[in-house]
């Protein structure tokens, strides 16, 4: 299953994700199963596609945005966005932008 199956359910905003890198790859690369172990080497397998990815910044933003708990997002792994959510500079930012 490729991620663009997916895209008329999770990606409202369609145009950064029709640039993304991971357009038509399988989805499951972006989901490793667990967070340790052998999953440390899947994670980085997707993030490495997301370092190539001309909307790296959309695609962290619409994550944060939309509570993405699970998988790769933005060249993120769920527990740096767990850790970002948390983050008093973050809330700012979402604070100000409410404006």
């Amino acid at each position: 299953m490729a991620l663009q199956y997916c895209e008329n359910n999770f990606f409202p905003e369609k145009n950064w994700y029709e640039l993304a890198a991971c357009k038509n790859l399988p989805i499951d690369i972006f989901f490793p199963i667990g967070r340790t172990g052998p999953a440390l080497k899947e994670i980085q397998r997707a993030k490495s596609i997301c370092q190539e990815c001309p909307v790296v910044r959309e695609c962290l933003d619409y994550a944060i945005s939309t509570n993405q708990e699970s998988g790769v997002w933005g060249c993120t792994s769920e527990d740096e966005r767990k850790n970002m959510r948390r983050s008093p500079h973050l809330r700012y930012l979402k604070s100000s932008q409410a404006i």
